[in-house]
């Protein structure tokens, strides 16, 4: 059972999607999830796409519910679903907030097509169509003769254009009845309905496994319509549509002028009737501008009557009228009004426009005179633009004239339509008239007659570059005026209005015949899609569907622009856009448009069932020629129409083709005036039968083949496409199948040009074919045979008899004419490559191979299929499993990653990158008296050697040797990265071997496998205290690591490093004895003090100091010459003079450290109570006495001070604050207390909220609250916290280490943690702001959580876009890159992944 598909569209806000093109199948889900500017905004999707069970409804909109599988707080995974089951055009939009749409766009939903007896589906691709004009195909009952042709020739579908009764003109496209069938269809006592077309169409599809389309025409009616006379509203005359009067009158002049040159009254200017030369067409513009322009004065309609106006205007002044500024709003310029009615001389002007823009000097008659002068000028300037204007569209109408009677009579490529007659004018007319002929004067008068004026109707046609969008029969075009519309003077344009209230007949019409060919055909070809109001093309595809629900459509637009184009395929549904193969000018073009038209590369990756849905170009219908287009054997060669099927047939899409091209007829088979029969299907049929085809009959034979072709590689998942062109002329095209492997290529020698007057190459290149050819599909050529030169025959469209095709399929390489040998060769080690050399591969021809994998790439396959299977279901089961599988792949990962969201599993995924073993130990050994600690040989010593995973700090700077492991970044990290994801026996094995190398009461900074740790951190030894604490809370029997034996490296201070096992003390005592010796108070000296273990330290800083306030139970130590938290950026610069001192010493209480202390303290006299940790007590050594204090009072000599010592008040007199003068903000929490430089106490950093996170209970709600608040405003950068306020005076947001100049603040990056944005603070800010928001009741703790996935969605698209698949150590200000940070961060994964799991 294949797996369901899914596609997933990740909405954005403000993108707007209305031209992008998302394609869907029936039986799809779609889901719709938020990007990162959507994360923890409240969001509402809503689509017209109808609910179960109900009808679709344009302008019906629903919500659809927010589904979230993980029950999670992070909006990563939140999705809303569609079922797709019903095929056409869905809009769908979303908004959060007071926003009701902040984006949007369409889906469209193909149509399934079934055909045969038994129903089956026709793949969208397997189409393989054929077009007919069907007023050749004679009395319906005559139809199946002709028809089938088709059939034999191996098409699955059928177009027909109308069968509606036509018009006078006799094209296919003008009808005059859009409701009855052609009558032509009858024969003499016979009257046939459109149920017996029906019974045919079905007969076909059951019988044939034949589908049929047809036409649907919306944008005009035939002129000889009898409804469109009965309703002329249906049509732009001069009553609805005014503003053509204009162009109107110029028709009439033309038409008048026709008659006089058809009349020969132009003879003697040098204007004949027959127009021949250009000296003609010079005389016709001398008419124009000498006879018809000065006659008609078109600019007349829209200027003003000036004397009138201006008397209007002086009356009101001397009235005394003042402006209505509401109605100028201020802006003082003339405003003209144009007449609606389009008269002479009508337009006016706005008055209260002209009274503010021209104001009198005063109220005596002269200024009043003096003011009207001046409107009187600017009227007349006004005219004389308006007279500039029109002249500038008669000039353009000259032009197009000159052009249009120069094509149709000069050129050697048009029509050369003879002498001007009435049957011929001059040009097209634009406008009916159905009067009898006057004089220009007596027409002129008729346009002032409502009764008469309203059957004057604009005739429809196409208007080159035109905008597809703009009606060009609307107000505001000068598309008529100005003679630029290519015009078919057979056909009235069709005005619909905006919808159907304002014309109620012709949208009831057309409704009608919408839904008659919905009923018996399975799909329609919008004709002039382009220029069809995509409003009426909506509402009849809507119509159409509610009859034929699956309805295909399809529709050639000429727009120019793929986006345009996707908003009529978005708009209206379309299934397939109409391509053509003769739009390319050569070979290469060909095969680029089979390249662009459908497929995957070869070689792309086989999908998963739930991916992203990603935009497509419309499902293209690639034709070699479209039955309204030039015959491709006049502009190219009969031996061309092979090869370039052939090209057409590999593409991975719909194809077809047009009646009349494979028989080879020479001609264009005009819409227009062809009047003979198809041929008819006759197996026996001679070669010379002008009436009769088979499959000798010119390339019928090689299309049958070609159709089976393209068929079965469409059905077959031949899906990937691959275009090569061998050479000038030679396109080779690869269908490849991505589940079987197989290949079917096919080469194909285009003949552009006649190979009787061209000379071709006899040098074909040989080709290379990766894999081993099983067969010759195919191979086939274009011969000339003795059966007499093409005479166009009277009755029937006949085709050229001395041509057909030589064809051979299904054969072997041997037995092959067009090749001449085919040896195996081998480019590289694993290449199996056949090379062909070809014989008779002639202009014209076309082989097919199909190919297979070589036998040693499908044992391949198979053997990586099979251990495949054990990694992925959708492979079958029964593989053997791999016994060597990597420990990671068996760790049981916590319920929290499993049932986690996308963003908690990339994070998870961290854990993975940090995490690892490497070809040296990283790690000290662990006590052999230990269990379940993993063993392996050493590539190197070939001894037996632990193998515990480390922890690297970061990518790629600190992955591998000394500087892997560091004891503060590895336990921030540890309970992310390892305790979260279930990863619990290496962090015992982390946590135990960092216990083994405690020394001095303290855990290593840099590890150095422990012999060569450097003891310079205050602060390491709490953070591992504080994830042994996790360890025991978080893992199942967690508590048991306290009875953990630890080998001591270091057993007392002066210790040389022991051998693992020498001595081992249990995980309790090691833990009592860090807290014993902290209150005992830490003092020494670092172990090779000096440049050999740091060039930059100065002499003072190498002596450590850490002890406890006896009075306040802080943690205190460092100097001004050391770092010992984890801001530890040491001066490296001489220049600047900052070398050996650190840029944050934070000596003193750190605020963090005081926090995990407390932290500490309080899970040990829990442990104590509980029965799990034997002391209650740390017992000291002082003056000779030994004293103790209890864990307890430890305990609360922190709870008591911490408030006090450490918060900011807003008291200015607050006893506790022993420098007032240093406070420069209030309301936050101290960074440390005691610095040496008091003034550093003061300063805001993020480091208080770790305090928070680790012992909440030290804050008041209030208090905490606003400080977070404060840090949020101040600190708060896109991915990480700010190290310093930006108002400091040392603050600098942009970290750039090897800068060195004279900047004490910035040389060498001084700055590391003076500003620039690090990422693992933020994490516990946003966990102190979840856990203090819980405390402030619902609507707080939901606006926190807006924030925080806000603020996570930034990190998840971080991370989906990062080549590391990491987050940074840091970025610069405001979220900037860094190119001085790791890529990917242990504690930057690891934090904000705890962050989650506290939601």
């Amino acid at each position: 059972m294949t797996a369901k598909q899914i596609r997933v569209m990740v909405l954005n806000d403000m993108e707007k999607l209305d031209r992008t093109l998302f394609r869907l199948e029936q039986g799809y889900e779609l889901q719709f999830r938020l990007g990162p500017t959507l994360q923890g905004k409240h969001v509402h999707v809503h689509t017209n796409y109808p609910a179960e069970g109900e009808r679709f409804e344009r302008h019906k909109f629903r919500a659809l519910d927010w589904i979230n599988p993980t029950g999670r707080e992070d909006d990563s995974d939140k999705f809303c679903t569609l079922g797709l089951k019903i095929s056409g055009s869905y809009q769908y939009y979303f908004g959060h907030g007071d926003k009701e749409k902040s984006g949007g766009g369409y889906i469209v939903v193909d149509p399934v097509l079934r055909v045969g007896a038994d129903n089956h589906v026709l793949p969208l691709d397997c189409i393989s169509i054929q077009t007919y004009l069907s007023k050749c195909l004679g009395p319906l009952d005559e139809w199946l003769d002709r028809l089938r042709v088709t059939k034999e020739t191996g098409y699955n579908m059928i177009h027909f254009t109308p069968l509606q009764t036509l018009g006078e003109s006799r094209s296919c496209y003008s009808l005059a009845d859009q409701l009855t069938l052609n009558p032509d269809f009858s024969p003499p006592g016979q009257t046939y309905t459109w149920t017996d077309v029906g019974n045919l169409l079905e007969k076909m599809k059951n019988e044939w496994n034949m589908l049929c389309i047809t036409d649907v025409v919306y944008n005009h009616t035939a002129a000889n319509s009898k409804w469109i006379k009965k309703h002329p509203e249906c049509g732009y005359n001069l009553v609805n549509s005014p503003h053509l009067k204009p162009a109107w009158v110029l028709d009439r002049a033309l038409w008048h002028i026709t008659c006089a040159i058809a009349d020969g009254k132009y003879e003697d200017r040098g204007l004949p009737a027959l127009i021949q030369n250009h000296e003609h067409l010079h005389a016709i513009r001398g008419v124009l501008w000498q006879d018809v322009f000065p006659k008609i004065k078109l600019w007349e309609f829209f200027q003003i009557k000036v004397e009138p106006t201006v008397e209007q205007f002086r009356d009101l002044l001397q009235s005394g009228a003042k402006p209505e500024r509401s109605k100028t709003e201020g802006k003082q310029q003339l405003k003209i009004i144009q007449d609606p009615q389009y008269r002479r001389f009508g337009n006016t002007v706005d008055m209260n426009s002209a009274l503010e823009t021209f104001v009198p000097h005063g109220n005596s008659p002269g200024a009043i005179e003096d003011c009207c002068n001046w409107l009187r000028r600017r009227l007349e300037e006004i005219n004389g633009e308006q007279y500039h204007e029109i002249r500038h569209h008669q000039e353009q109408a000259t032009n197009c004239i000159d052009g249009t009677v120069s094509y149709e009579r000069i050129a050697d490529h048009g029509p050369k339509l003879g002498p001007v007659t009435r049957k011929h004018p001059l040009v097209t007319r634009y406008f009916t008239f159905p009067f009898e002929d006057a004089t220009l004067e007596q027409d002129l008068e008729l346009m002032n007659q409502p009764e008469k004026s309203c059957h004057f109707l604009a005739h429809n046609g196409w208007v080159m570059g035109d905008d597809p969008l703009r009606n060009f029969a609307e107000p505001g075009s000068n598309v008529y005026i100005r003679r630029e519309l290519i015009c078919w003077g057979d056909s009235v344009k069709l005005r619909y209005g905006s919808g159907p209230e304002d014309c109620p007949y012709l949208w009831a019409h057309m409704q009608k015949y919408t839904e008659i060919t919905a009923k018996h055909f399975v799909g329609v070809r919008l004709d002039n899609c382009h220029s069809t109001p995509l409003h009426v093309a909506e509402a009849m595809l809507a119509a159409a569907r509610s009859v034929r629900p699956n309805l295909y459509v399809i529709a050639e637009l000429f727009t120019g622009s793929e986006l345009i184009d996707n908003v009529f395929v978005n708009r209206l549904g379309i299934t397939s856009l109409i391509r053509e193969a003769m739009s390319a000018g050569d070979s290469h073009e060909e095969g680029r448009l089979v390249y662009r038209y459908g497929g995957e590369p070869v070689g792309a990756f086989l999908q998963p069932s739930l991916r992203p849905l990603v935009p497509s170009i419309a499902h293209a219908m690639f034709l070699d020629v479209t039955h309204d287009n030039e015959c491709p054997i006049q502009i190219r060669s009969v031996y061309d129409s092979l090869p370039s099927s052939a090209i057409v047939s590999m593409a991975c899409c719909a194809t077809g083709s047009t009646r009349g091209y494979d028989e080879l007829v020479p001609h264009q088979i005009s819409v227009v005036s062809e009047e003979r029969f198809y041929s008819k299907w006759n197996p026996q049929a001679k070669p010379s039968s002008p009436e009769e085809v088979n499959l000798q009959s010119g390339i019928i034979a090689g299309k049958l083949a070609l159709n089976r072709l393209h068929q079965e590689l469409a059905s077959k998942g031949f899906n990937q496409v691959f275009v090569d062109q061998v050479d000038e002329d030679i396109v080779a095209v690869t269908r490849h199948c991505p589940s079987t492997h197989q290949s079917v290529v096919a080469v194909c020698r285009t003949a552009f040009k006649n190979p009787k007057q061209h000379r071709y190459t006899n040098e074909v290149p040989s080709m290379c074919i990766p894999g081993k050819i099983e067969e010759v599909v195919l191979e086939a050529r274009t011969v000339e045979r003795q059966a007499g030169s093409y005479i166009k025959d009277e009755r029937s469209i006949n085709g050229m008899p001395g041509y057909t095709v030589e064809i051979k399929e299904h054969i072997q390489l041997k037995d092959s004419k067009v090749v001449r040998q085919a040896g195996v060769t081998s480019r590289g080690r694993s290449e199996y490559v056949q090379e062909i050399v070809f014989e008779q591969l002639t202009p014209g021809s076309v082989i097919a191979f199909r190919v297979s994998l070589d036998p040693k790439s499908q044992e391949l396959v198979g053997v990586l299929r099979h251990h495949l299977i054990q990694f992925n279901p959708l492979y079958k089961a029964g593989s053997l499993t791999d016994p060597n599988i990597p420990d990671i792949l068996k760790s049981p990962l916590t319920d929290f990653v499993q049932n986690g969201s996308s963003f908690v599993k990339l994070l998870a995924l961290g854990s993975v990158q940090m995490c690892a073993v490497g070809r040296l130990p990283a790690l000290p050994p662990l006590s052999p008296a230990l269990s379940d600690v993993p063993y392996r040989v050493s590539e190197i010593t070939k001894q037996k050697e632990q193998c515990c995973v480390s922890l690297a700090a970061g990518l790629p700077h600190f992955s591998s040797g000394i500087f892997r492991c560091w004891g503060r970044d590895t336990f921030i990290a540890l309970r992310g990265l390892m305790l979260v994801t279930g990863r619990h026996l290496e962090a015992r094995n982390i946590i135990l071997a960092f216990a083994g190398t405690m020394r001095h009461g303290l855990i290593p900074n840099l590890l150095g496998e422990g012999v060569g740790a450097r003891f310079n951190c205050r602060d390491a030894v709490w953070w591992w205290l504080q994830c042994i604490q996790d360890y025991c809370t978080m893992v199942p029997s967690g508590t048991d690591i306290l009875q953990c034996p630890v080998s001591r490296m270091y057993p007392t201070d002066d210790s040389k490093p022991l051998t693992a096992g020498t001595v081992d003390q249990l995980l309790y005592e090691v833990i009592h004895e860090a807290m014993e010796r902290h209150m005992q108070g830490i003092e020494f000296r670092e172990r090779n003090a000096g440049p050999q273990i740091d060039c930059n330290m100065r002499d003072e800083g190498f002596n450590i100091v850490a002890k406890v306030n006896p009075d306040t139970g802080f943690v205190y130590g460092g100097n001004r010459f050391n770092c010992g938290t984890w801001m530890d950026k040491m001066g490296e610069s001489e220049k600047a003079r900052n070398k050996g001192i650190p840029a944050t010493p934070r000596d003193g209480s750190a605020v963090e450290i005081v926090g995990l202390c407390k932290s500490a303290l309080r899970w040990l006299v829990e442990l104590h109570k509980q029965g799990l940790f034997p002391y209650n007590s740390v017992a000291i050594h002082k003056d000779g006495k030994q004293l103790s204090m209890s864990y307890e009072e430890w305990d609360r000599k922190i709870q008591q001070n911490f408030e006090k010592m450490f918060y900011v008040s807003h008291d200015p007199n607050d006893p506790n604050e022993k420098h007032p003068e240093l406070v420069h903000k209030r309301g936050i929490y101290k960074d440390s207390y005691g610095a040496s430089s008091p003034w550093c106490d003061y300063q805001l950093r993020p480091n208080f909220s770790i305090a928070m996170v680790v012992a909440p209970e030290l804050f008041t709600v209030e208090h905490a609250w606003k400080a977070l608040n404060i840090a949020e405003e101040k600190l708060l950068g896109p991915l990480g916290m700010k190290t310093l306020d930006p108002e400091d005076m040392v603050y600098c947001g942009v970290y750039d280490n090897s800068l060195d100049n004279d900047n004490y603040n910035l040389a060498r990056g001084f700055n590391y943690h003076q500003g620039p944005e690090w990422l693992w603070p933020i994490g516990y800010f946003l966990r102190a702001k979840i856990h203090f928001a819980k405390k402030l009741g619902k609507d707080t703790y939901d606006e926190t959580v807006y924030l925080v996935k806000n603020v996570l969605s930034r990190h998840y698209v971080h991370m989906e876009r990062s080549s590391w698949k990491g987050l940074p150590e840091l970025t610069n200000e405001n979220g900037q890159y860094c190119s001085f940070s790791c890529e990917t961060q242990a504690w930057s994964l690891a934090t904000v992944l705890e962050v989650l799991h506290d939601l």
